[in-house]
């Protein structure tokens, strides 16, 4: 039952080794554990266990017909519609609200046997570092309790890590996927924007906002992205490019070119044992015949305020629909349509959410839409054009996923500034589209360092490839 992968756990399936209801018996065992870390926000558990004996069944009786996924227990964010299940986004904006549909990428993982066993917190509308912003209070790092896990998916990180379940789908706005992969000690991908349809995400920020996917390995991370991957009719911003066979890897002596900004490795913020580990995977990926290059990223200062001046104008457009009026939280001291909308939101929202709602709606208006909106915009042009103009003369950019270590819970609620500046190696993959992985390497204390690698767009299979061979060099362990 100790089963890490995917192919472990249909082999054990196929053998009769174990059953798909012991296996998610198992798995809800280490839910009831793992209460005191708060990841879930709801538990399946009757469906989960239906869905396991089912699945026995048609194991017996069409072995031939069983899923790509068959066997994959699977934890959801918060942010993500299931039918006739809450949405809460982890507001309070939403209470009571049900999905009368079901996200794209939820049907195609039901669609390829997959068992969804719950949904798990997350910050509220994705917006937050720590997953700290939550109506339903912080998740905490099942490494170590007293420290965050990272956000805004910080619950489908630390519920993967904590063996509650094989795979997380979570969002990745600017690094929601990656950065608590990172903290957790977990793989965690983001495609290329378009690749997965966003039909049934709840939006943040439309032109960032990416479902993502977090597991223990980068193979059931690309099983679950061939399932979830490719066009859809109810999203017209999804591509609509072949899917590969992302599961399909094959043994590669293929020498890559590799860069890494040399200005991330010397950021003042950066922790000197994040920058020993990445540049020790650095040494040995040169000593393994790849070249491995620092360049300067001359745009590297600007990511950051483009990212937060674009996200919270699209934030604060996008959250306007909640208005207490069609459905989710309607205050009861309102007396007329003025006050429903304003004590609505006002009680319905946290107080990160209202600060990028203003901040969003600040850099829209008359009089500073040029100033900031207007100039970010161009910066973002200006900032892709870099990095595509890196990728035609190398292969992967290599960075930490993260300047800093998961911090107490609590420390840095007063600080949102500082938690800002903790996306400033992740937002950039967002920023440009394209795609990027956190794995995990070798941390010489007892906090986990993820490394990221991104690839130019639709480049997933070879960014995952690279992955796998970053891990069975064993580059995580010392030489």
């Amino acid at each position: 039952m100790n089963c890490q992968t995917l192919k472990e756990i249909q082999s054990g399936l196929l053998t009769s080794k174990m059953t798909a209801e012991q296996l998610v018996a198992q798995y809800l065992k280490e839910i009831s554990n793992t209460e005191e870390l708060n990841i879930y926000v709801q538990v399946f558990e009757e469906e989960a266990i239906e869905k396991a004996k089912a699945l026995d069944e048609k194991i017996k009786s069409q072995p031939n017909n069983l899923g790509k996924l068959f066997g994959a227990v699977v934890s959801i964010k918060d942010v993500i519609c299931i039918q006739g299940k809450p949405v809460t986004a982890g507001s309070k904006i939403l209470e009571g609200f049900e999905s009368l549909y079901a996200a794209t990428a939820i049907e195609r993982l039901e669609k390829e046997d997959a068992i969804i066993i719950g949904t798990v917190n997350c910050d509220e509308f994705g917006m937050g570092s720590s997953n700290e912003n939550s109506i339903y209070g912080a998740t905490k790092n099942p490494i170590d309790p007293s420290k965050i896990p990272g956000g805004s998916s910080g619950a489908s990180a630390a519920s993967v890590a904590a063996g509650t379940c094989l795979i997380s789908l979570g969002s990745d706005t600017g690094g929601s996927v990656r950065q608590p992969a990172a903290f957790c000690g977990v793989v965690g991908m983001k495609p290329t924007y378009g690749r997965v349809s966003r039909h049934g995400l709840l939006a943040y920020a439309s032109s960032f906002d990416q479902i993502g996917i977090l597991s223990k390995s980068v193979e059931a991370v690309a099983a679950t992205l061939e399932v979830i991957a490719g066009a859809d009719e109810f999203d017209s911003t999804v591509s609509t490019l072949p899917v590969p066979d992302f599961s399909k890897t094959e043994p590669s002596d293929k020498k890559y070119k590799v860069a890494y900004f040399k200005n991330a490795l010397k950021h003042k913020g950066i922790q000197p044992a994040i920058k020993s580990s990445i540049d020790s995977v650095l040494e040995k990926l040169k000593i393994d015949d790849h070249s491995v290059e620092g360049i300067d990223f001359s745009l590297m200062d600007f990511v950051i305020p483009t990212y937060y001046v674009l996200t919270t104008a699209e934030a604060s457009t996008n959250l306007s629909r909640y208005d207490g009026i069609r459905y989710g939280h309607r205050s009861s001291e309102a007396k007329t349509l003025e006050e429903v909308y304003k004590k609505s939101r006002t009680e319905g929202f946290g107080t990160e959410v209202k600060r990028r709602i203003i901040l969003g709606t600040f850099v829209l208006s008359s009089g500073y839409y040029d100033a900031y909106f207007s100039k970010a915009q161009k910066l973002r042009r200006l900032i892709s054009e870099e990095i595509e103009s890196i990728f035609e003369k190398y292969d992967f950019i290599i960075m930490p996923t993260t300047p800093d270590f998961p911090w107490n819970i609590g420390e840095k609620m007063d600080d949102p500034v500082s938690v800002y500046l903790s996306d400033i190696f992740t937002v950039l993959a967002n920023l440009a589209g394209i795609p990027a992985i956190s794995i995990p390497i070798k941390s010489e204390g007892e906090l986990p360092i993820g490394i990221q690698v991104m690839a130019s767009k639709f480049k997933e299979k070879e960014l995952m490839d690279f992955s796998e061979i970053i891990i069975k060099k064993d580059l995580n362990e010392q030489s």
